[in-house]
């Protein structure tokens, strides 16, 4: 058997551990290093940056990386692959040049375009929003620009928009010489991609049982070792924190995922096909995956200016906390007068506890939100209102923060366009421009899975004798995360026993009892038995998404863990 081809990664979003390219490239081997800098947040970012400085509108921190590290990967022989680019990858990679020869290092830099459609935003009807025209709008592309660049012996790719697994798909395409019709191979990388693109997520970072894994080290970054068939083992540097597990890995594949086919521009992967084993101390083996030709349409990221928002939080303390909170929400209706912010929200967190032996022991928080269109009206307008209670509110009023001005959000939408209609181009080192042609073969999404509340497995005989009312998280692990306005949330039990009782359990009607908030919502429920999973979509819980949404928790981070910490009633013999 040949061997395998090592992609690490070194960042899971804009803003990761900083040293981690350094750490991975000292850490041990590597063929491939890789980088996810982009999320739909991201692109609005870098969109604003781009609107005051055209030159603008990549991740500056790469940059700033590669200037300590570019000379110790081409020493170790390492290949750099990120999505650093953003909406400027020809940019960044001029950049890159620049930093090179003042440094003095012989690198080959090349680079992906395409991803952007905003100039042809009209073309594809991206403008008929209540917004307006988008702010950004960038296609999804997939993995061959850059298995072109490699191909073309480039030490350093970076691209725009791609998918997030395509930056480990390209390299194992390249080094193994997949055909684009290779579905399962494809199927296969695309998955160890996506345990790596949030980097210390899949070794302990965010982990539901973190307690059993906790250590004074920082999570080490993970590592795919791909096999020519697509397998892969998951790993880390030796003597890194964190640790690789079933469960660990398991944890990742369920982050931001809606049904059990998961369509990319390349190739549809089945994770309901996906199969994870100990394969040794910090080693989980991946196989059995599936792979299908991918849709005939390519999805897009659009960012709109959406208005202006703004927040204060109360501190409510001691006795009467409901009556507290009441006095604030009708001053600052008062205040509002007969046009009020186009959005209002209220969350109340907390409560105190009766005969509290600390000041945190008795407070509670209550935290207002607005967003309107008109900057003024949420701006000072707002913030000053909520001041100016301090001494004609409410007893013990205080504040988290001072009176502020707001600032804009901006509201995710995601679009289709087809294939063909997206100009995917590798930049190689020498400057020739190789166009991506689109899948070869496309297919509709079909197969088993996304039917709401249905189940894939045969129901069994739950276990014999009495049960304890304990929170669902004494025998399931959960992550949850957005897809835009919508929520994912993860459910996996830890032994075969626990799946056997939880999957018939844990249905959409009950998972709705559980999550109260969700009950106004549509809810689908996908069974992944490989996982030993359940994962749940919540249509339009995060409303327009992270930027424009107003709940406290507006990427939907801590769902798994409120779920994990409901009482239910659990078999004695499961605990």
């Amino acid at each position: 058997m040949s061997q395998p081809l090592r992609v690490g990664n070194a960042s899971g979003f804009y803003g990761d551990r900083f040293a981690a390219v350094r750490e991975m490239l000292e850490g041990g081997p590597l063929d491939v290093l890789t980088g996810d800098y982009l999320a739909e947040l991201t692109m609005l970012i870098l969109g604003r940056g781009k609107m005051k400085d055209p030159d603008a509108g990549y991740a500056t921190t790469f940059l700033r990386q590669l200037e300590e590290s570019l000379g110790l990967a081409v020493e170790r022989g390492t290949a750099i692959v990120a999505n650093a680019g953003g909406l400027n990858p020809r940019g960044l990679a001029d950049r890159l040049r620049d930093l090179a020869a003042r440094l003095g290092i012989e690198v080959r830099v090349a680079h992906v375009e395409g991803d952007d459609l905003l100039a042809r935003a009209g073309e594809f009807g991206f403008a008929d929003s209540p917004y307006g025209a988008p702010l950004t709008a960038n296609a999804y592309l997939g993995a061959w620009g850059i298995a072109e660049c490699l191909k073309a012996g480039a030490d350093v790719v970076v691209t725009g928009r791609v998918t997030d697994a395509s930056l480990v798909v390209g390299p194992a395409a390249a080094h193994f010489g997949w055909a684009r019709d290779d579905w399962d191979a494809l199927a296969g990388a695309t998955v160890a991609g996506h345990v790596l693109e949030c980097g210390a997520q899949a070794t302990g970072g965010n982990y539901a049982f973190f307690e059993e894994i906790y250590n004074v080290k920082a999570p080490g970054f993970p590592i795919a070792e791909i096999h020519a068939d697509g397998s892969s083992v998951i790993t880390k540097h030796d003597g890194t924190g964190g640790a690789v597990t079933t469960e660990t890995v398991a944890a990742q594949l369920l982050y931001e995922i809606g049904g059990p086919a998961y369509a990319g521009p390349d190739v549809t992967t089945r994770f309901d096909t996906i199969r994870l084993a100990q394969d040794g101390p910090d080693r989980v083996r991946i196989s059995g995956v599936e792979g299908a030709p991918p849709p005939a349409s390519t999805k897009v990221c659009l960012n709109h200016l959406g208005g202006h928002r703004n927040e204060m939080t109360f501190v409510l303390t001691g006795l009467g906390i409901e009556a507290k909170a009441e006095s604030v929400k009708a001053r600052m209706a008062a205040a509002f007068g007969d046009a009020p912010p186009a959005r209002v929200e209220w969350t109340l967190i907390g409560d105190a506890k009766a005969d509290p032996a600390t000041q945190g022991e008795a407070t509670a928080l209550l935290r207002c939100a607005v967003l309107d269109p008109d900057p003024h009206k949420v701006g000072r307008a707002f913030s000053n209102a909520a001041v100016e209670l301090a001494l004609a509110g409410y007893p013990g009023f205080t504040m988290t923060s001072p009176p502020g001005k707001g600032a804009p959000y901006g509201v995710y939408s995601p679009a289709y366009v087809p294939n063909e209609a997206v100009d995917h181009v590798a930049v190689t080192p020498d400057g020739t421009r190789v166009p991506i042609a689109p899948a070869p073969v496309t297919a509709p999404i079909t197969g088993a899975g996304g039917q709401e509340g249905a189940a894939q497995s045969p129901p069994q005989a739950a276990p014999r004798g009495p049960a304890v009312r304990a929170p669902l998280g004494r025998v399931a692990g959960a992550r949850s995360g957005d897809k835009g306005g919508d929520a994912n949330i993860g459910v996996w039990a830890r032994t075969g026993a626990q799946w056997d009782w939880l999957e018939p359990f844990l249905t959409v009607e009950r998972f709705k009892e559980l999550l109260p908030e969700t009950q106004e919502h549509t809810v689908h429920r996908h069974v992944l038995p490989g996982l030993r999973a359940v994962n749940f979509v919540v249509e339009g819980l995060l409303q327009e998404g992270v930027s424009a949404s107003t709940r406290f928790d507006p990427q939907g981070k801590a769902l798994g863990e409120w779920l994990r910490s409901r009482l239910v009633d659990i078999p004695e013999a499961l605990l």
